[in-house]
């Protein structure tokens, strides 16, 4: 059986077009249900929307968070989505929708969690003189980044690195680790 997922995005979605590849290759456990954003611009959408897959953007602009994520989620559950992977989705969700879907959203973080929860974590590390940085695969809770890690994926950091040539690295092995990770969060 086929588990529907459905991924939130706002802006190009490499996270998402990585997921989105996996999930097509012959005996994936997975298959991508939905694209959606909070951001209708968001090229990612463009992708998905190229590639057959359905999308749905609602801006929460001039809306109440309960009315926003209640869109959202019925377009999520419209299209049969099981799992929900968060890839590049710069909101933070309400206790209330995580509740809803409680153990049944995942998460990638570009930091080895519980290192460096939030933002700005390439330069937090480098600054912190890390020998490695890296990524986090985990289950989304109302705590922060703070959910059951369920993968990893260390980035050396090399002399003369910057947040953004760390970015680099870190997002390569993102979309190695996301789609394998999640495989294995669906399959279980």
């Amino acid at each position: 059986m086929t588990v529907k997922v459905g991924i939130l995005i706002s802006g190009r979605g490499s996270n998402m077009m990585a997921l989105a590849e996996a999930g097509k290759a012959s005996g994936a456990p997975y298959e991508i249900a939905l694209v959606a954003s909070d951001k209708p611009e968001a090229p990612g959408l463009t992708w998905a929307e190229g590639h057959g897959i359905a999308t749905f953007a609602q801006s929460p602009k001039g809306m109440p968070k309960p009315e926003y994520e209640a869109a959202i989620d019925a377009a999520l559950r419209g299209a049969g989505v099981e799992i929900i992977a968060l890839a590049g989705y710069m909101r933070l969700l309400s206790d209330d929708f995580v509740a809803r879907w409680r153990g049944r959203i995942v998460n990638i973080h570009p930091s080895l969690l519980p290192k460096y929860k939030g933002l700005d974590t390439h330069a937090r590390a480098i600054d912190a003189g890390d020998a490695v940085a890296g990524c986090s695969v985990h289950v989304v809770t109302e705590e922060l980044d703070g959910g059951e890690v369920l993968g990893q994926a260390e980035v050396p950091i090399l002399p003369g690195d910057t947040p953004d040539t760390l970015a680099e690295r870190v997002l390569a092995a993102e979309h190695r680790l996301y789609p394998r990770i999640l495989a294995d969060f669906v399959a279980r």
